[in-house]
């Protein structure tokens, strides 16, 4: 923009001039002048571009990824990480991992609590853990309890699909509903030992429906739980393929006090209708 700007006062002089100008007391040449000296840019946002993906299916968490496309990101190394003895696609997205078994103790007496690794040396973030009960559930919404700031995480690249959709959130480990009332706990997506790279489908689907199981299916297991009092022991683990910005998906595991719920899961973060460069983050249609 080189430094210039529009004014109220330069309103008012452009007005007059092409007043002069109607009425035979300015020059056309002289108006011109003016207007080439003055102007507003097309363009003055100062946040990051936001790419476009145009795909033949919707985007979004309405549509499960198939299995070719869920293990497409289930590399021999991403399986040792799951430590699955069993490993198997569920029809509807995400995988059973050892029959849903799992070796976290949920019989101690402590506070509720979130744990966060430590950013490893790629700045990635690693395993999540937390003690839940009904008092860490959160029902606020973010803005209400400060919790609304926002950060873009590692391997960050957004795409707009089919121009109504968006390929990526920013993924919570510890939901916000679940830990939010955990006291010292930053539950904002600013939070980035707790915040991922996650796609809209990975992060989103579905809120209790079977047929359709990203993460947010099995938060509803344990937001559920903790509304009827269980007190619930959980760990979302992310797994990185080698060197890569963005997780290949989430290993989610839950255990009640009372034996009523147990899971040991892999969310692929994949997206249907999208390839995704999990080294960066970037991405193509399919």
């Amino acid at each position: 923009m080189n430094g210039k700007k529009i004014t109220i006062a330069g309103l008012a002089v452009a007005g007059a001039l092409l007043v002069g100008q109607h009425f035979g007391l300015i020059s056309e040449d002289q108006v011109k002048q003016f207007s080439q000296s003055t102007y507003l840019p097309k363009n003055t946002s100062t946040r990051s571009k936001t790419g476009s993906l145009k795909m033949s299916q919707s985007g979004g968490a309405s549509v499960h990824p198939t299995q070719t496309q869920a293990a497409s990101v289930v590399t021999p190394n991403v399986k040792q990480q799951l430590g699955a003895n069993n490993l198997q696609f569920n029809g509807s997205g995400a995988y059973v991992i050892n029959n849903n078994q799992n070796d976290l103790n949920a019989n101690v007496t402590v506070a509720p609590y979130v744990q966060l690794a430590q950013l490893d040396q790629k700045g990635r973030p690693g395993v999540a853990n937390a003690y839940l009960n009904n008092t860490s559930r959160e029902y606020r919404k973010r803005e209400h309890t400060g919790n609304d700031k926002k950060i873009n995480p590692i391997g960050w690249h957004q795409m707009r699909l089919n121009g109504d959709q968006v390929l990526y959130n920013r993924g919570h480990s510890i939901a916000y509903a679940l830990a939010g009332g955990v006291k010292g706990f930053d539950a904002s997506e600013a939070n980035p030992r707790n915040i991922t790279t996650q796609t809209t489908w990975a992060n989103q689907a579905s809120n209790g429906d079977p047929s359709n199981t990203g993460q947010n299916y099995y938060e509803s297991i344990v937001r559920k739980g903790l509304d009827q009092h269980k007190t619930i022991r959980y760990r979302v683990t992310p797994i990185y393929d080698g060197a890569n910005l963005v997780p290949s998906g989430s290993k989610l595991e839950a255990k009640s006090t009372d034996g009523s719920i147990q899971y040991n899961v892999f969310i692929p973060n994949v997206q249907p209708g999208v390839t995704i460069n999990y080294a960066n983050g970037t991405a193509t249609a399919s």
